[in-house]
C-alpha cells in the first residue's frame, strides 16, 4: 500500500468511494469533492496496481481555524491509520468525522477529549412544514452562505446557518439562547433557513446529538426525518504510533480474547 497526496483534479477519483446522493456520505463528499481546494489537503491510499483503497481529506474550517477538520473512508483499520499519520503529526489536534461503524478505529488514533454519535436527519420538501414569524431577518455568513436571525435589539435570540453547502446537501445547524428555548424560535430560523434550501433545489441535513431530545424535537418539528445514518465525531489530539497500535481494534479483540 502507498500513500500519495492528491491533486485538486484528482478530486474524482474519490466518487469510487463515496456516493454524493447518499446522506451517511455527504459530509465527506462536501470535504473531498467541493470544499475549497486551497482549504484541503486530499491523500489517497493505494493498492501496488494502483487502484484507490481509501482517501483522506484534512480541512481548515471557519468553525476552527486551529483544529482541522478529519474525515475519509478506508475499508480496514491499517488503512485508515497510515493515511491519518502520514498526513497529521501525534499531538496534532483535529476534529474527526466517521461513520459510526468505524468508531472504534476513531478512538484508537485519537486521544479524545470529547465524543458523539449523531443522528443525521433528512428534509424532503414534502416533509417540510414552513413557519410565519416577522421577526425573523436573513443576512449571511463571512462566507456567503445564508442565516437566519431572531435579536431584540443587540441580542441574539436565534440563529440557523449552514456548516458546509453541497450541490446535493446542506447540513443546517441552530443556536438559540438558553434562556429562551422551548419558545418556537430556533424552529422559525431553521424553517425561514429550509425553505431557502429547498427552493434552491438543496437538501437540508441536520446532525442532531443522540444524547439531545431538545435538538431532535426541533428538526421533527419543521419536518426533518430520521435518515437512519449515524456519524461519530470526536475531538483531541492524535496519538503517536505505538500508541495507537496498542489500542487499535485488532489489539483490543486479541486482549478480549
Amino acid at each position: 500500500m502507498k500513500i500519495v497526496a492528491l491533486a485538486a483534479d484528482e478530486r474524482t477519483r474519490l466518487l469510487r468511494l463515496l456516493d454524493e446522493r447518499d446522506v451517511g456520505d455527504a459530509l465527506a463528499c462536501y470535504y473531498a469533492l467541493h470544499h475549497a481546494a486551497s482549504r484541503v489537503q486530499l491523500s489517497g491510499a493505494l493498492s501496488p496496481e494502483g487502484g484507490l483503497l481509501g482517501f483522506l481529506a484534512r480541512a481548515q474550517t471557519g468553525q476552527d481555524l486551529f483544529r482541522p477538520l478529519v474525515t475519509g473512508r478506508a475499508p480496514d483499520f491499517p488503512t485508515l491509520t497510515a493515511l491519518v499519520q502520514a498526513a497529521l503529526a501525534p499531538g496534532q489536534p483535529l476534529y474527526i468525522s466517521l461513520p459510526m461503524v468505524n468508531a472504534s478505529w476513531a478512538r484508537a488514533l485519537v486521544d479524545w477529549a470529547t465524543q458523539t454519535r449523531l443522528r443525521l436527519y433528512v428534509l424532503r420538501r414534502e416533509s417540510f412544514s414552513p413557519v410565519v414569524n416577522i421577526l425573523v431577518t436573513r443576512s449571511t455568513s463571512p462566507d456567503g452562505l445564508p442565516r437566519y436571525e431572531i435579536r431584540l435589539g443587540e441580542r441574539l435570540l436565534a440563529a440557523a446557518g449552514l456548516n458546509w453547502r453541497s450541490p446535493a446537501f446542506a447540513e443546517v445547524f441552530v443556536h438559540t439562547d438558553p434562556a429562551l428555548r422551548e419558545r418556537g424560535h430556533g424552529r422559525s430560523v431553521v424553517a425561514a433557513l429550509c425553505q431557502e434550501l429547498l427552493e434552491a433545489g438543496c437538501t437540508p441535513l441536520y446532525a442532531a446529538d443522540e444524547t439531545s431530545p431538545a435538538s431532535q424535537r426541533l428538526a421533527e418539528s419543521v419536518g426533518f426525518s430520521d435518515s437512519g445514518q449515524r456519524e461519530f465525531v470526536c475531538t483531541g489530539t492524535l496519538r503517536p504510533p505505538a500508541m495507537a497500535a496498542l489500542t487499535s481494534p485488532q489489539t483490543q479483540g486479541a486482549a478480549d480474547g
